[in-house]
């Protein structure tokens, strides 16, 4: 099955708990019709950087982690040929009032010569497995087996 990640060519430089580093090349795929990098490639490739660490500090037997905000300033743009590096740094993690925790990410965007391209921040919800059942919602069977193996990311609703 082909992902996000694989269409537009991002690739895992490191994750760790505390830190991912990924890429994207600046490939025809992901400019926008008048020649520039598009905005949504750029958060695809933030956001999931920020959702490899929140999985990297899931415990998938008992909890979820989901995306629930994204905020991110576009500073410039990348050149045809040049290649995107996604940073995300944890900021903090927090209790929820509803168990579960939230966890703030710094998230950036550079280009090859270290200039930022984006920064912003996103905060992830990490939320308990009976939480969600609760809430009637059946947690999927975790069938990911990307760069954090057994660490599934699931974008939606989690509170």
């Amino acid at each position: 099955m082909k992902t996000l990640l694989d269409v537009l060519g991002i690739s895992v430089v490191e994750i760790t708990p505390d830190h991912v580093e990924l890429t994207m090349p600046i490939s025809q795929d992901v400019l926008q019709e008048w020649g520039f990098l598009h905005g949504g490639a750029t958060l695809a490739l933030l956001e999931s950087a920020a959702s490899y660490g929140a999985a990297a500090r899931t415990d998938p037997a008992v909890e979820r982690p989901f995306g629930i905000n994204l905020d991110v300033t576009h500073r410039k743009s990348g050149k045809l040929g040049g290649m995107v590096r996604g940073v995300a740094d944890v900021d903090r993690e927090e209790p929820s009032r509803h168990g579960g925790r939230k966890q703030f990410w710094r998230i950036a965007a550079y280009d090859e010569t270290g200039d930022v391209l984006s920064e912003g921040t996103m905060l992830t919800m990490i939320s308990p497995l009976a939480r969600l059942a609760e809430k009637g919602i059946e947690a999927p069977e975790i069938s990911y087996t990307g760069p954090c193996q057994d660490r599934p990311v699931v974008h939606g609703d989690g509170k």
